[in-house]
């Protein structure tokens, strides 16, 4: 029940009135507890009827004068019905969102919600923000939980989809923050896992293009292995991103947990903080504010920029596929960074020069998906052109600024 950090609510507290005591890890200010479970008249647990192949089915069988409190704590109680949105026909999917006030967490979140899912979004609020999901307040099918998720995950609901989003996504964050980056790509992402396991649910790993490094091979199609130095400045990002698609397909091998993973490239859009150091919102602010544009190196490294809600779109479809490989999501339109400087000027009316400074280490020169997967597999393509995605994004920073 431990190995896999996924214990359900009522396990705990059954645990702790069987036991006297907590699980081993866990504290006390993470469990809550419920009201105990309702009994059978001679005194057993009604899970031990309902299960009489369980450890507590067997021992009341074996013993059936036995007190409550000798009987042996149980694994993961069986799943229960669906739930139903009020139609007994249509079940209401519940899904998990971790990272789910980020800024493609929170896209994720309102994407599923509009779709009907019951939506349990956690986040610890490192990188994401409350502005991103305060709009959901009062919303009956939504609830957040301010937690970090490399600690234990849990939730007494049911639940049918885990979408792992969590981490540090942006060169600031993770060359600020790089030990909680590989925690939250290693232990985060065998939480998730974990619950994803026990609830039996469909898991989603939100990878990255990080994951090819510095490529070789262009454009990056899925089966490449990639060229990553482990050890640089990047390393603490590429390296757990690569580890948790690992652990992903360990699981699905293993433990046949239907999992997907998505290899996301450049995505941009309303709710990116202006301080994250990423091409988009950097250019953006900086032309916004007539200051500098800083473009690294001499600007001929290229991008391809995808909008949020064509990756959004994308990763949904995944999820609902049958398809356990890699997919790479991203927009295949590639442009050069002194391209896209002049791209921001012209959308912001700016007066902003563009300077040039030294190319940091390990930078890639050349990202462009390679998607005919996701073209073939999920019938996905990237809709919104950059001029219109642009004119939504900084109209977003506009706002933010002027507060």
């Amino acid at each position: 029940m431990i190995s896999d950090f996924g214990f359900r609510i009522s396990d705990c507290s059954l645990y702790c009135r069987l036991t006297g005591e907590l699980p081993k890890n866990v504290r006390e200010t993470s469990l809550t507890l419920h009201q105990p479970l309702p009994r059978s008249p001679n005194g057993h647990l009604q899970s031990a009827i309902r299960n009489p192949k369980s450890e507590i089915g067997k021992s009341a069988i074996r013993n059936p004068k036995s007190k409550v409190a000798t009987l042996p704590p149980t694994p993961y109680l069986r799943a229960m019905p669906k739930r139903t949105t009020g139609r007994a026909s249509v079940p209401q999917p519940t899904s998990v969102v971790t990272g789910g006030a980020g800024f493609l967490g929170s896209h994720m979140v309102d994407w599923l919600l509009a779709r009907g899912h019951r939506v349990i979004a956690i986040d610890n609020f490192v990188t994401g923000t409350v502005a991103n999901i305060d709009h959901l307040g009062g919303n009956p099918n939504f609830k957040f939980i301010q937690q970090d998720v490399t600690e234990f995950l849990f939730l007494h609901e049911e639940v049918d989809y885990v979408w792992h989003f969590a981490s540090p996504a942006s060169p600031v964050d993770y060359l600020e923050l790089p030990i909680q980056t590989l925690k939250v790509g290693s232990l985060g992402t065998h939480k998730a896992l974990g619950l994803a396991k026990s609830k039996g649910a469909r898991f989603l790993l939100t990878s990255t293009s990080e994951v090819y490094g510095d490529p070789l091979v262009h454009p990056q199609t899925e089966d490449y292995w990639g060229n990553v130095n482990t050890i640089g400045p990047r390393g603490c990002y590429d390296e757990s991103k690569r580890f948790a698609e690992a652990l992903t397909m360990a699981y699905l091998r293993q433990h046949q947990v239907e999992t997907r993973i998505v290899r996301i490239f450049n995505t941009y859009g309303p709710r990116m903080r202006l301080n994250d150091g990423r091409v988009v919102p950097a250019f953006i602010s900086q032309a916004l504010q007539n200051k500098p544009i800083t473009v690294f190196g001499d600007g001929t490294q290229t991008r391809s920029f995808c909008y949020c809600s064509d990756l959004i779109d994308g990763i949904y479809r995944l999820m609902m596929s049958s398809h356990s490989e890699p997919v790479n999501l991203g927009n295949p339109h590639e442009m050069t960074m002194l391209e896209f400087a002049r791209q921001i000027l012209k959308a912001t009316g700016s007066r902003s020069k563009i300077v040039f400074l030294p190319l940091p280490q390990d930078d890639p020169r050349q990202r462009r998906p390679e998607v005919t997967r996701a073209r073939t597999w999920l019938k996905w393509e990237p809709r919104v052109a950059l001029p219109q995605g642009l004119k939504s994004t900084i109209a977003y920073f506009r706002q933010k600024i002027s507060r």
